[in-house]
């Protein structure tokens, strides 16, 4: 039987009861868009060592507003949308002791479909002694989009990797459900090549699952928060759980493994689940990586 609705425990899957999956994509093409980065560790301090790109999918130019020892980047998918037969795929390398902050400007938003899969895929690599951020706004799956998403985050044995994951089920502010349609999404946590944790999500639109209380409990905002490093222990899930003392949201915090913490929570908005993960970060971020928690200026705008 596939466990359903528990909190951020390793292998755990949620799975909508409905019709058999989607055929493959139509005639027709889609973008095809793929981005390499690859982050390295010298002398003067964390640089972008490598960039190679293809279609519409882009980085902006590698910024240290926290000193040479942190690069942030920030990743540009210009259309602003995956339509139905588009494919993006990441891939990040983050090398020995090197530290990298990724993020996006705005939300990634999975357009309805005209019947073809539309499908991402970010696979984030970190060497020994590095540090990585994944730190995107949300993604919003509009009413009919057929899509899959997946993040995978392979980590060498000293390495921290702290992110999430916010997804935001229909355009709440038009009023729009997730009714029609189809959302897969995984991710993935290992390290040294062994799975520490994988959350799964199969999602058919308009399901009764999304309303019931062993499901989503009718909250059109899913999210899910990790944190991967040596430094994690229980003063840090304690830590967690103290930052959203007050908020509204519907949040669990784990510490499924010696190493790792998941958080997942449930939402009626985009700006309470994102508030939420901040407070985390804000408190697993000098316990992970040593530095003070300092606001994307993103963030702000």
């Amino acid at each position: 039987m596939t466990p359903r609705a528990h909190l951020a425990i390793p292998r755990a899957a949620t799975r909508a009861r409905g019709d058999a999956p989607p055929p493959p994509g139509l005639a027709g093409h889609g973008w095809a868009a793929r981005l390499e980065l690859a982050f390295e560790r010298r002398m003067h301090g964390c640089v972008l060592a490598h960039v190679r790109h293809e279609g519409p999918l882009t980085v902006q130019r590698a910024l240290h507003p926290e000193g040479r020892d942190v690069c942030h980047v920030v990743v540009v998918h210009p259309p602003g949308g995956v339509a139905g037969g588009d494919t993006l795929d990441v891939d990040v390398d983050v090398r020995a002791g090197a530290h990298a902050v990724l993020t996006m400007p705005g939300a990634a938003k999975f357009h309805r479909s005209d019947g073809r899969t539309s499908r991402q895929a970010v696979r984030i690599r970190a060497g020994a002694g590095a540090i990585v951020e994944w730190l995107p706004p949300e993604t919003i799956v509009f009413d009919g989009a057929i899509a899959s998403a997946v993040l995978e985050i392979d980590l060498a044995d000293e390495a921290t990797a702290i992110g999430w994951d916010v997804l935001a089920l229909g355009r709440r502010a038009r009023g729009e459900a997730f009714r029609d349609g189809r959302w897969r999404q995984r991710l993935a946590i290992r390290r040294a090549g062994r799975l520490l944790a994988e959350d799964t999500l199969d999602l058919a639109g308009g399901d009764a699952w999304m309303r019931s209380r062993a499901g989503l409990a009718g909250a059109p905002v899913c999210a899910t928060l990790f944190a991967a490093g040596r430094a994690v222990d229980a003063a840090v899930v304690a830590g967690c759980r103290e930052a959203n003392r007050a908020t509204r949201a519907a949040i669990g915090v784990t510490m499924p493994l010696p190493g790792l913490v998941m958080a997942r929570c449930l939402a009626s908005g985009v700006e309470e689940a994102r508030d939420a993960f901040v407070a985390m970060w804000s408190r697993l971020r000098p316990a992970l990586a040593g530095l003070d928690a300092r606001p994307l200026r993103l963030w702000a705008t």
